[in-house]
């Protein structure tokens, strides 16, 4: 029997008619929540993203602020837009997209992000705060895993949960997140460094990939009935396709859907979250601005 699918998109939308009455709130004191995005370069994978991310700011009815820079820019071409968005009363969330080009620290652009502003959760002491769970601004993909773990009712208290990927975005967060007291799950954190991948991911009773290796998650690894998250976004070639390639996760789906008790899809699992939980984040920001005021 096939997994349940976990429906990523369906549920991004349930969240972000949740924010309407909230915008609706804050535009009544004057105040639209901005949301300001820093893109470096020509990615096209990064420019589709900050595409959508625009078009569901202007949906929602926010306000949304973009700064283009060539790849060659200098890091200190780049710190000074971040500065110039801190200092911003209509921007209440930054996004720098990443990556950012190889010149570039990428520890130095996120630190000039005011915490304030810090709508992804990247900042150290916004990373500080989450992994002492004081209130904070968690990154939107681990956060919308966490949504989607919680609203398709998986049992989380006690289960063994494995992330294969140690990223500073996802995995590592992730990891903080899933071993919180209201989630309580005994977690191992699975990387290039693992010996004998499978043994630990068929012990998972919830599995989450999200190390970017196409399909790296077959069906034998995996333990039936456990719940899979499927974080990754990876362009394969596929002649079949008027592209010449198709999107594919870290999971091979077809063949885990038949193992698995739940999954998500790729696209339209993880994805749609973590554009929402941006957008959530960005509300937020709007409102304790409110406050300050």
């Amino acid at each position: 029997m096939s997994a349940t699918l976990l429906d990523g998109k369906k549920l991004a939308e349930s969240i972000r008619k949740g924010l309407v009455p909230r915008i609706e709130a804050l535009k009544n004191k004057a105040i639209i929540p901005g949301l300001a995005v820093l893109l470096v370069g020509e990615d096209p994978a990064s420019i589709s993203y900050v595409s959508a991310k625009e078009k569901a700011c202007e949906e929602l009815g926010m306000k949304s602020f973009e700064k283009r820079l060539p790849a060659n820019a200098s890091e200190a071409e780049i710190v000074s837009v971040v500065k110039s968005f801190n200092s911003d009363p209509k921007v209440h969330g930054i996004l720098v997209q990443l990556p950012l080009p190889k010149n570039v620290s990428e520890t130095k652009v996120i630190e000039a992000i005011s915490p304030e502003k810090d709508v992804d959760g990247f900042t150290p002491e916004n990373l500080g705060r989450m992994m002492i769970e004081e209130p904070c601004y968690l990154p939107c993909t681990p956060h919308g895993v966490i949504k989607l773990i919680e609203t398709a009712g998986v049992h989380t208290k006690g289960a063994n949960a494995v992330i294969v990927g140690r990223s500073n975005i996802v995995g590592k967060p992730l990891s903080v997140l899933m071993t919180r007291k209201s989630i309580n799950s005994t977690v191992t954190v699975c990387h290039t460094g693992t010996k004998n991948l499978a043994e630990h991911t068929k012990r998972a009773d919830i599995l989450i990939a999200c190390a970017g290796v196409p399909e790296l998650i077959k069906g034998d690894m995996v333990k039936p009935g456990a719940c899979v998250i499927d974080v990754g976004v990876n362009r394969v070639t596929d002649a079949t396709k008027a592209k010449g390639w198709r999107l594919a996760g870290d999971v091979d789906f077809n063949a885990v859907k038949e193992v698995a008790g739940s999954i998500t899809p790729v696209p339209g699992g993880v994805g749609p979250m973590t554009i929402t939980m941006l957008l959530f984040n960005t509300v937020e920001a709007a409102e304790r601005s409110a406050v300050r005021k």
